[in-house]
Order: structure tokens, then sequence, then C-alpha cells
């Protein structure tokens, strides 16, 4: 199955009305995401807890990595320039970061409140290769602007 994402703008507006707590919005979301599509593997949240810092947050799959740098591996990246990183095959990104030796192609969104600040990343994973393509980016990131307004 694959992910509707007309649909799930409409079920992520119902279930998050009138919630404004980030952590709140990131585990609703993960959970909703993680369960539309065959393809995720592991959808989550890295949030920035510190300057150039991401800490792993609400999430759906194995565990992931605790703590990553915005100088190293596809989150860091999406953190560090705010574009969006769509990689079709993790072996071969520069500096990948192997949380799980299943991922073999990943999406990975920064994420934004409504004044611009950077709250995180969306990480999704997939076990199969070039998974994700630029209509999972542009639908992804019409979800983010949704939820935290940015």
């Amino acid at each position: 199955m694959r992910i509707d994402y007309d649909e799930m703008a409409k079920v992520l507006a119902s279930l998050t009305e009138g919630e404004n707590d980030t952590v709140a919005l990131m585990a609703t979301m993960a959970c909703e995401l993680h369960h539309a599509d065959d393809r995720f593997d592991w959808t989550g949240f890295y949030r920035v807890t510190a300057p150039e810092l991401l800490k792993i947050g609400p999430y759906q799959g194995g565990h992931g990595c605790l703590v990553i740098p915005f100088s190293r591996g596809v989150c860091g990246a999406a953190a560090r320039t705010g574009e969006v990183q769509l990689v079709d095959d993790v072996e071969a990104f520069p500096g990948h970061i192997a949380c799980s030796s299943g991922t073999r192609s990943e999406i990975v969104l920064p994420v934004r409140d409504a004044r611009g600040a950077l709250l995180g990343v969306l990480d999704i994973d997939s076990d199969r290769p070039s998974a994700f393509d630029h209509t999972d980016a542009e639908g992804l990131a019409l979800l983010l602007r949704q939820t935290f307004g940015g």
C-alpha cells in the first residue's frame, strides 16, 4: 500500500486539531505515516536539542540512533542545509550513519515551526532501494507545514 497524501492531510488535521505540543504532534504524525505505506520501514523525528545537535524523538520501527550531529549523516545534512535529502542508496551517501543495517534508501525533511525555526527533521527509512521520489518529498513537506506551521 502507498500513502495517499491528500487523505493523510485530512487524518492528521482531524487528529491534531487544537494541539500545539511539538512532541505530541511528532508522535501522532510518526505513527500515522508509518502505518500508511509499506515502504516506510522506520519513521520518526530527530529533534534539535542543542546547537548543531539532533536527538531522537518520537518514532515507529526498530531502535534508531540516539544522537546525530548536524555534521554527520543524512539527517545531519537535512538539518545543516535546510533541504530535503532524497537518498536512493544510503551506502553511496558520504558519511551515512548506519542506525539499522536493513536501511537501503532514505528521505529526510527539515521540520520548521511557524516562525521558521528548525525544530528537527522527519526521517523515513526503507529497506528497499530507491523507495522515495519527489512526490513523497512534496507530499511530506505539505504535511509538515500543515502540522507544524513552518
